[in-house]
């Protein structure tokens, strides 16, 4: 038996669950995918299986209820959190090596004993976001974990983890989930079925814009892009594309968030030169008016590729955006 309430992935988490009750599960694992597809969740049923009553994720006895809250504490009895934090964004050092988190740091904290039936589990969200500093204090670690003792790293970013991370941790890869989970999910959360076409269209077999507010900046970044390369001003759509100040999301991954539906637009432009199905069928006449224009798509691909792979450095949103934008002439 699995939670109940965590839809798809089954065959992902049938195999962790086999090769923990083996004792074949390994010492550091990265779950990789899109963002917004579950992986964190699946990482956080393997601990929450063992402190759950009934051994079984249940998701309502006492013990799966320490995992139900939000947000999740940082510390459980057998589990250690650790996320970015800030505007920038990142998992500093202070986080593995010092207090920031636990007496002592992580690693301190992963060579203690385990509660009894239990691992010690240190989940890393967004493992993409530690900084050198921060992974260089990691790597011996994980590369021989103590006994009982498992490392969890999430990312929808591998390529920007650290080579010699990846190196060291099992990487367990993730698919986009199907339309009938997405669709279960997004109807049990309220949206309404008259909605679900748009919202399917740029989730892309995630759950990243289930939030209605998420999915109406989503939505005003495609059209903003959509009207860029019809001609529009950068200055009339700036609003839209750039990084909202007040929210609790770092800058960097708010302007992934922007370039990743930008790749959306483009390829969808591409699919109806080509005279394939589109996959923003909402946008149909919009993508239509951009595929029958002069705009080529290369050089705004290969912008938006290099201005990701910029973001670890936090670069100026505003000036980035810009440079990308100023491709489709």
């Amino acid at each position: 038996m699995f939670h109940p309430g965590l839809k798809g992935h089954l065959p992902v988490r049938q195999r962790l669950l086999d090769r923990l009750e083996s004792g074949r599960l390994s010492g550091s694992l990265l779950l990789a995918g899109p963002d917004g597809i579950g992986k964190r969740r699946v990482a956080l049923e393997l601990p929450q299986r063992e402190l759950c009553l009934r051994r079984c994720a249940c998701g309502v006895c006492e013990g799966c209820r320490l995992f139900e809250t939000d947000p999740l504490p940082v510390e459980l009895p057998n589990l250690l959190r650790i996320a970015p934090e800030g505007k920038a964004g990142l998992i500093r050092i202070g986080a593995i090596r010092d207090d920031d988190l636990v007496e002592g740091g992580v690693i301190r904290w992963a060579h203690q004993a385990p509660p009894p039936g239990c691992h010690r589990w240190i989940l890393i969200e967004d493992a993409h976001r530690l900084n050198s500093f921060s992974a260089n204090i990691l790597l011996k670690t994980l590369e021989e974990p103590p006994e009982g003792t498992r490392f969890l790293l999430v990312t929808h970013r591998p390529e920007a983890v650290l080579q010699t991370i990846r190196s060291r941790c099992e990487r367990i890869p993730f698919q986009p989930l199907a339309p009938s989970d997405l669709s279960e999910v997004a109807l049990k959360a309220g949206w309404a079925p008259s909605d679900l076409d748009a919202w399917l269209a740029l989730s892309g077999g995630t759950l990243r814009y289930l939030d209605p507010a998420a999915f109406q900046r989503a939505r005003a970044q495609a059209e903003a892009w959509m009207e860029l390369l019809t001609g529009v001003a950068f200055a009339n759509v700036a609003g839209s594309l750039l990084p909202d100040k007040d929210s609790s999301q770092a800058q960097g991954e708010q302007v992934g968030q922007a370039l990743e539906l930008l790749l959306l637009v483009l390829l969808d432009v591409g699919r109806r030169r080509e005279g394939k199905t589109l996959r923003l069928e909402p946008w149909k006449g919009s993508v239509e008016a951009i595929a029958q224009g002069t705009v080529e798509l290369r050089r705004p691909q290969a912008a938006v590729f290099e201005a990701m792979r910029n973001l670890t450095r936090n670069p100026a949103p505003e000036p980035l955006l810009r440079s990308v934008a100023a491709t489709f002439r």
